[in-house]
């Protein structure tokens, strides 16, 4: 593990109000910074990935009350070393194989560093151009790598759990607009599938919408919204006097990646007049690969869309990138100007306070357009198709095992590979347990058919598929043991 040069120097002045003994200490401490930086990255992968520490430690060794002098960088990069490091699980790990695997890429790493020093608010156009158009037109890359039409507005948000939100704050203004003055009635009603992520679930329980007005549609034996049940259970709210107004189709589901029937779904929502979400945060990434841009055929026909580039893109976390083709209705839901906010009017000045909840905005989109231009389409299509590639590998690996300790439970169209240990669920929960306790691999579980299913995410760009080999050794060992 890197360490912080060991040092007992205090503040470089006597005059902490100088502000240019402020840039000397940073300068020294920058350039350690960068170099502890360079030598994590270097040697992350010899380091265990799950955090050390007991729940509570870290917080018992840091001190009861903030300091009342200042300390010298020097002291906080120690204690950074000493007491916070053990308690970080390294996400940023070769080996991170959980949930969906990611990348803190190194010019997003400069790109993060710099929107800090420059601490730019994107309240309106005025109040920083930089963040408005840098963020238009990096998006607008975005857009034309997902193959999303021209005319499509994109902003980013912190997650898709916001971005989703959004989606469903729109939809309710496009089928309700009354709502935005008078409250809701309690009768509208979304659809989403039984697999999509719980942001979807919980987005509607923020904006008033209520857990009892979501219908979670039941999933066919690969996992895919069933599109006739959609129907049916629309077609039976309206019947019912309820309003139907939000469908969300997920591209790769948290759980087994699947793919929803996207045109089928779009025809429903078009029928009945429905908005419609597609969640494509994790896969959406495949679909900038010519050979699965397929994923999204009929995202043309949603009115929203949501990719995060933390997952799959070498950002660091955050930043989701939220789509529509109807930024007026977005503008309608959320724009709101107070007198001190009023600016001028001008065509081109894009104001991102009136496109949602946050009025700050930070400018997240700089680090992506460091990520665009440091590698470029081809580079970063070429690690796509090699974690697909290793994920198809692994799969084949599983079921070519002349032991058939595990089987595959679900398709396998991108980077995460779904299987279980053929025997009980606690049996596959301890070879999980098992294989995280020996700190060479993380790995996550999920339910699938109601039974416990073991995950294999691949997705950060330092892996290979040496590391992806030696998780599979380790999975087979601890079967093996129980």
């Amino acid at each position: 593990m890197p360490k912080f040069a060991d040092s007992d120097s205090m503040l470089s002045t006597d005059d902490p109000e100088n502000w240019s003994s402020y840039i000397s200490d940073f300068r020294r401490a920058g350039h350690e910074t960068v170099d502890w930086i360079a030598n994590y990255l270097a040697t992350v992968r010899d380091m265990p990935v799950l955090a050390s520490t007991a729940p509570g430690q870290l917080f018992d060794s840091l001190p009861s009350e903030a300091p009342n002098q200042g300390e010298p960088f020097e002291a906080i990069l120690r204690d950074f070393d000493r007491l916070v490091m053990p308690a970080v699980t390294q996400w940023n790990h070769p080996r991170f194989f959980a949930y969906f695997a990611c990348t803190g890429s190194t010019p997003a790493i400069l790109g993060e560093m710099l929107a800090a020093a420059l601490n730019t608010n994107g309240l309106h156009w005025k109040t920083s151009p930089a963040v408005a158009e840098l963020e238009q037109r990096t998006l607008d890359w975005i857009r034309q790598w997902l193959g999303l039409p021209e005319g499509w507005m994109g902003i980013v948000y912190d997650t898709a759990s916001t971005s989703s939100m959004h989606a469903i704050v729109c939809a309710r203004e496009m089928v309700a607009p009354e709502v935005r003055t008078e409250g809701s009635r309690g009768d509208l009603v979304l659809y989403t599938s039984d697999q999509s992520h719980s942001s979807i679930e919980k987005g509607a329980i923020a904006v008033g919408i209520g857990q009892n007005n979501v219908r979670k549609v039941p999933s066919d034996a690969n996992f895919r919204m069933n599109a006739e049940v959609l129907a049916q259970l629309v077609a039976e709210d309206k019947s019912a006097g309820k309003r139907p107004f939000c469908v969300v189709a997920t591209i790769g589901t948290t759980s087994s990646t699947s793919v929803d029937p996207l045109p089928e779904i779009a025809a429903i929502a078009e029928k009945h007049g429905l908005w419609l979400h597609v969640d494509a945060a994790y896969a959406g990434a495949a679909a900038m690969l010519p050979e699965h841009r397929d994923i999204l055929g009929g995202a043309e026909r949603a009115h929203s869309l949501v990719f995060n580039a933390h997952k799959w893109l070498l950002t660091p976390i955050d930043l989701s990138a939220f789509f529509t083709r109807r930024p007026d209705i977005l503008r309608r839901a959320f724009a709101l100007t107070p007198e001190y906010l009023k600016t001028q009017e001008d065509p081109r000045a894009h104001n991102l306070m009136d496109y949602g909840v946050p009025l700050g905005h930070r400018f997240r989109a700089l680090k992506l357009w460091f990520v665009l231009r440091y590698f470029g389409r081809d580079r970063i299509q070429a690690m796509l198709r090699r974690h697909i590639q290793w994920a198809q590998d692994l799969a084949a690996l599983i079921s070519s095992d002349p032991q058939r300790t595990f089987e595959i439970v679900a398709p396998v169209p991108f980077s995460v590979v779904c299987f279980r240990y053929q025997g009980t669920d606690d049996q596959n929960r301890a070879i999980l347990e098992r294989v995280n306790q020996s700190g060479r691999v993380f790995l996550s579980s999920t339910v699938l058919n109601r039974q416990t299913v073991l995950r294999l995410a691949i997705g950060n760009l330092a892996t290979t598929w040496d590391d992806v080999q030696e998780a599979w050794q380790l999975l087979k060992k601890a079967a093996a043991e129980l």
